[in-house]
């Protein structure tokens, strides 16, 4: 049986004239990892503090686990694990003082605080951090300890806005680790505005743009999106464009270099066979044939300007 952890809907919320978040809807089951993608200014971060109740929507709901957040605001956030985009660390702390204070703002009980931080710490891979100040840390560890922060107290949702911005490859790999491997246990919302990111880490996406969701489902879904209805054919002997033309499906041709030719087809008729046998019986020297895929970065820039060229 599916729980629902997260349920929001219509969330809206305006400053002054300007709307900054419009009627945003959707629901997280346990064990899923959400990516809530947007380029810079979309939304993103506004729609965390509502989920989180930071911030008090204009209009709509939050519901974690049922609890709406409006209505028991603190039964509800004691279920929430929430990173914000910079980090809530006392610096001059160490890892484990300020776990140990996280531990209690969060309720742990006092027998549990200790096997709270050692397991977050363990989670986190800050085990051997414990007596480190946290000025003295990486950023990429600094980040860690703002994720061991999160889920010190074992939420079923746990909220990551822009987790890896600024740190290094390394760092950012590590990262996503951590995150794919907390998908396991709780519900994760991640929000992020780099694509590849949410490509490696989730199992649905959501896309917002200037406030307004413009994609929402799994991931493969978005990348399906990748296949549109295009092939690159490759052709030593190639015929004149109308001979290509003339063949059922084939739409519109497109020249590239090295011999290359972009074929848009209609969708649901993919013209591949027909071509082949073309190719072969009349010695086009066929030698490549294969799915013109779209980057996921194209995709993207699809969903959320697509909107901007009707305006």
């Amino acid at each position: 049986m599916t729980t629902i952890t997260v349920e929001a809907s219509e969330l809206t919320r305006k400053y002054g004239g300007r709307t900054a978040v419009n009627d945003v809807s959707f629901s997280l089951n346990k064990g899923e990892v959400l990516g809530f993608l947007g380029p810079n200014g979309a939304g993103k971060s506004t729609t965390m503090k509502m989920l989180t109740g930071n911030l008090a929507p204009s209009h709509g709901s939050v519901e974690i686990c049922g609890i709406n957040m409006m209505e028991k605001p603190k039964d509800a956030k004691a279920l929430i694990g929430y990173l914000p985009e910079q980090p809530p660390l006392y610096r001059e702390l160490t890892v484990d003082e300020f776990l140990t204070i996280a531990a209690r703002l969060h309720r742990v009980s006092r027998q549990h605080i200790r096997k709270a931080v050692d397991i977050a710490k363990q989670r986190c891979g800050l085990t051997e951090m414990g007596k480190r100040l946290i000025e003295n840390l990486s950023k990429g560890y600094q980040q860690r300890v703002g994720i061991a922060q999160a889920i010190i107290h074992n939420p079923m949702v746990v909220i990551l806005d822009e987790p890896t911005v600024g740190l290094d490859p390394i760092q950012i790999r590590d990262i996503r680790a951590l995150i794919k491997e907390l998908g396991g246990e709780h519900s994760v919302i991640l929000s992020t505005h780099i694509l590849p990111e949410v490509e490696m880490v989730c199992d649905r996406v959501q896309i917002i743009h200037k406030g307004t969701m413009v994609f929402n489902g799994d991931i493969d879904v978005l990348k399906q999106q990748r296949h549109g209805s295009r092939l690159l054919l490759g052709l030593k002997q190639a015929p004149a464009q109308e001979v290509l033309l003339s063949i059922p499906g084939v739409e519109a041709i497109e020249v590239l270099k090295d011999n290359l030719f972009r074929i848009r087809h209609t969708p649901g008729a993919v013209p591949t066979e027909a071509l082949i046998q073309a190719a072969v019986s009349q010695n086009w020297g066929l030698f490549q044939i294969n799915p013109d895929q779209t980057s996921l970065e194209e995709v993207f820039v699809q969903l959320t300007f697509q909107d901007a060229a009707v305006a």
